[in-house]
């Protein structure tokens, strides 16, 4: 009976180790679909309260914004949370509650070599923050569209560029899916290749792109900055050939640039899709060590709710009251101005007929040759009487604007003079206040200082954010210093008149 019973106990105990040595097995395969975080601990906190305070902290330094359209895709940067998080928090601050079908998160592959793109197809990647999902059909439809389209597990193992993007989207999205993508050739024909790859499988879907890339690499700041302006210009202007081009030139630098040339191109087949510069900053921002600097950008590609209806635009600036004979005489004085000194004569004393010319006003004036800019110069603030105003800043800006060489004879009858007269500059905190072809912007920030006229957002089509941007540039700042605690917005309008007109 002892026997019986003892064998029994054995079989009972060879049934449970049996069924436990399957179930284990079992674990232990899934275990192997979750792809380990290999950052967690040296790029980003490894502990999962540390982490997300730390997100949420860069998130809150961030104004809230919205993007008047559906968001295709975001360009964000891979480094070390340290350097470049509070750069990717202004994009993710955007998508904040956000839901999407899925995310395909493209990355460079910085460490594995291989030819086309490798694609992440099963189990999920792990974070300090929870386990993120692999969307498996949508990545097993990409791989499906072309050969060059593989899953190479080596690819994903160490790669930086993917990861560091998790934890902020598990931050902004909660639960979501992802397909992690690769690429290990980032040339023209690859990034057209995993562009249709894209469009093709996404069908319905509301897909979120976020190209992972990190822009130039080790250079001083000054040579830094000026390399990624241009770059980071190309994105702006949606001008993906161009863009393509300053890589392959070594003009610029992104080591992600392939995943950010696939999300404009993605961008680009689905309709008049524009680009939003929302933060560009680099490593010596960070650390102060300016000698050699990694450059980070943050960017949301997005289709406008309703597309532009090709209209005839309302005149930029406002109405101050000056009569036609008025601006008439004002536009008369510039030309014999610049036609005086060109003579080598002193231009007399204007007389002062209008009461309206005794004014102290900030003015500008403008000559164009061809329609090109051919000089511009002015006072911002009101210091002298407006018809002399005019008269020094016409001579100003034919002879001493530093951008062109000196206005010639055979020039003169080929120019056209155009005149804005300042309202007085406005202080303002809230950037909704600008309204584009209405307001000309004025940004200060320490011994740094431009201003760009209402025409000119109107001239080039910009909107709101572009227009600030620009005008961070004119200043010698970087695109998006406008939103920098210690930055100064002014707005001012103008009265607009050209020779053109009258």
């Amino acid at each position: 009976m002892k026997w019986k019973q003892s064998g029994c106990v054995a079989a009972v105990l060879l049934l449970f180790f049996l069924l436990f040595a399957d179930s284990n097995e079992g674990v232990c395969e899934m275990s192997q679909e979750i792809r380990k975080s290999a950052l967690a601990g040296t790029w980003y906190p490894g502990n999962p309260e540390r982490l997300k305070a730390e997100i949420l902290r860069f998130l809150g330094q961030v104004p809230r914004e919205k993007v008047e359209g559906n968001l295709v895709a975001l360009i964000s940067p891979h480094a070390g949370i340290v350097y470049s998080g509070q750069v990717a928090a202004f994009g993710y601050k955007l998508i904040e509650g956000e839901t999407f079908d899925s995310v395909i998160v493209i990355g460079p592959s910085h460490r594995s070599r291989f030819r086309g793109v490798s694609v992440y197809d099963r189990g999920g990647f792990e974070t300090p923050l929870g386990v993120v999902p692999v969307d498996t059909q949508l990545a097993a439809e990409l791989m499906a569209r072309d050969k060059a389209i593989s899953f190479r597990p080596e690819a994903f193992s160490q790669e930086n560029s993917i990861e560091i993007q998790l934890p902020f989207l598990q931050a902004v999205l909660g639960h979501f899916k992802f397909v992690p993508v690769a690429m290990g050739t980032q040339d023209e024909s690859t990034c057209r290749m995993l562009a249709d790859a894209i469009l093709s499988a996404a069908g319905d879907r509301r897909i979120l792109v976020v190209a992972s890339s990190d822009l130039s690499h080790y250079y001083g700041y000054e040579r830094a900055v000026a390399m990624d302006t241009e770059l980071i210009d190309k994105i702006a202007r949606m001008d993906v050939d161009a863009f393509l081009k300053a890589l392959a030139s070594g003009e610029g630098e992104a080591c992600g640039g392939g995943a950010v040339a696939v999300a404009m191109m993605v961008g680009l087949d689905r309709g008049p899709v524009k680009a939003r510069i929302l933060k560009y900053a680099n490593s010596g921002d960070v650390t102060g060590d300016k000698s050699g600097v990694v450059g980070y950008v943050s960017g949301a590609l997005y289709l406008p709710l309703e597309p532009e209806k090709e209209k005839e635009a309302p005149s930029p600036g406002v109405n101050l009251g000056l009569s036609d004979e008025e601006k008439k005489a004002l536009l008369r004085v510039a030309r014999k101005s610049i036609e005086a000194r060109l003579n080598g004569k002193d231009f007399p004393p204007p007389v002062m007929e209008s009461e309206r010319f005794r004014e102290n006003r900030g003015a500008f004036v403008t000559l164009k040759k061809n329609a090109r800019l051919r000089g511009c110069i002015g006072f911002i603030e009101g210091r002298k009487p407006l018809l002399r105003t005019i008269q020094e800043m016409a001579q100003a800006a034919a002879f001493e604007d530093p951008r062109f060489y000196p206005v010639t004879k055979e020039e003169l009858d080929g120019l056209d003079i155009e005149i804005s007269v300042l309202t007085p500059l406005r202080k303002i905190q809230d950037v909704n206040e600008i309204e584009v072809g209405k307001h000309g912007i004025y940004i200060v920030r320490g011994f740094r200082s431009g201003l760009l006229l209402p025409q000119v957002a109107s001239e080039y089509g910009w909107d709101r954010i572009t227009f600030l941007n620009e005008t961070c540039r004119k200043a010698g700042l970087k695109p998006g210093d406008w939103k920098e605690k210690d930055t100064d917005i002014y707005i001012f309008s103008a009265d607009i008149f050209g020779e053109e007109e009258q």
